[in-house]
């Protein structure tokens, strides 16, 4: 039996409805594709954003971290720098004030003529040479005469030996010094210094860590003492 034109234009239109049915369904499995493929590469680029987020703040975290840490160190470093300078500023006002106390000791003429005695004679015994010169102050010229007439004989018996002493006139220790001899051999190339301001200083490097001690207490980072 021969199709007629309505059962063609039916079969056609029937046909048509099929493939454009097919054609859809095509473009919304593309698309839906095309969504998963796009929400997995937007979960891909958001993930790897995220970690780059906290891995910069990560860091930023640290580096503030770090920078607190060197403030803290600084801060730590000046404060321990105030301390020991105070400390030492503190040594040096004790030092002054004992060479002040020092020069009070050349104002009193009997104790500084026993101080002088046994200056004198510990440079004879130090030195033990058979000439010895000896510088002072101007103005202990006299002192330290009487000094030496009266050490050269406990000197002799002592060592069993002779000595002669001079006197430099020509150049003298500076006037302004807290008192106290020089003592040179004969070639002037060895000297004992017994000036008050070098017995100080003698003093003040053997009792140091004493003076720190009663001062400031003990240093715990300090495993030996001097």
């Amino acid at each position: 039996m021969a199709l007629t034109d309505a059962d063609v234009q039916k079969q056609i239109k029937h046909m048509m409805a099929f493939i454009e049915q097919e054609a859809n369904e095509k473009v919304e499995e593309i698309d839906a594709k095309a969504e998963e493929e796009f929400n997995i590469e937007k979960g891909r680029l958001v993930q790897t954003q995220r970690l780059k987020i906290m891995e910069y703040y990560e860091k930023k975290e640290k580096q503030i971290e770090q920078h607190k840490k060197i403030q803290r160190s600084n801060m730590m470093n000046q404060a321990r720098l105030k301390v020991l300078k105070a400390r030492d500023d503190m040594i040096t006002d004790l030092l002054n004030e004992a060479r002040r106390r020092l020069a009070e000791i050349a104002k009193d003429p009997a104790k500084y003529s026993s101080l002088l005695e046994g200056l004198v004679l510990q440079g004879f015994y130090r030195l033990l040479e058979p000439k010895v010169t000896i510088r002072c102050r101007p103005q202990d010229v006299e002192f330290v005469q009487a000094a030496v007439n009266k050490n050269i004989p406990i000197y002799k018996e002592a060592v069993k030996s002779n000595i002669t002493v001079k006197i430099d006139k020509e150049r003298f220790l500076p006037a302004q010094i807290c008192g106290g001899i020089e003592v040179y051999n004969e070639n002037g190339k060895i000297k004992v210094s017994n000036t008050l301001e070098s017995r100080l200083e003698l003093i003040a490097q053997q009792m140091m860590p004493e003076v720190r001690m009663n001062l400031f207490g003990a240093n715990p980072n300090r495993k030996f003492l001097d």
